[in-house]
């Protein structure tokens, strides 16, 4: 659950799970994901288990939570909106995933530390959301294929391209790269004098 879909909760949910959510937030910056346990958020919150359990399933549920929370809040921020027309909203939305990345997950390259499988869903479901909404926005839809495709298209390539940036060791400024990316992506999000019944070839 986002900022956005808690807004109308009952304020002790939203503080309990802030609790919860901000003590992962601190525990991640003393071990892996993997490392932590239950035990481990409810202590860090001094909250009991039964509490835990009654917002979350488990800590991978409170993990996807919290990412895509943080993310979302990010983005909105920055007054991050996606109308699917607009490459300077991709360019944005890009830049928040490397600003994201580089917050959440220190230096991964030189640590050896894998991308958390979970945050990586969380951002994606974020992304493709976000460009789905905006997609829905143009009437008529002159793509070759659907906006769902699209979006998902959109939100991996974003996500994977940001993941690539934070990965390397000879990480350049994340400006440089995006330039490219939404060149790529431009022409799927924005198609123009395009028919829906043309098929896709591959030359």
């Amino acid at each position: 659950m986002t900022e956005s879909d808690s807004k109308n909760l009952d304020p002790r949910i939203k503080r309990t799970r802030l609790l919860l959510q901000e003590a992962l937030i601190r525990l991640l910056q003393k071990k892996n994901f993997d490392e932590i346990s239950v035990q481990d958020l409810t202590e860090e919150a001094t909250l009991n288990r039964g509490t835990f359990y009654a917002h979350y399933d488990d800590k991978y549920a409170l993990l996807e939570c919290m990412t895509a929370s943080r993310f979302l809040g990010l983005l909105e921020e920055r007054g991050v909106s996606f109308d699917g027309t607009c490459g300077s909203a991709l360019r944005a939305i890009l830049l928040g995933i490397c600003d994201y990345l580089a917050a959440a997950t220190g230096d991964p390259a030189r640590e050896g530390r894998p991308m958390d499988p979970h945050m990586e869903s969380a951002i994606i479901a974020v992304v493709q959301k976000m460009s789905l909404d905006g997609l829905k926005q143009q009437e008529p839809w002159l793509g070759p294929v659907s906006r769902e495709m699209v979006a998902t298209i959109v939100s991996w390539a974003l996500y994977g391209a940001a993941k690539e940036w934070v990965l390397r060791t000879d990480r350049r400024p994340a400006e440089e790269i995006v330039d490219d990316v939404v060149g790529l992506l431009t022409p799927l999000v924005h198609p123009v004098n395009q028919s829906v019944s043309e098929p896709i070839t591959i030359s």
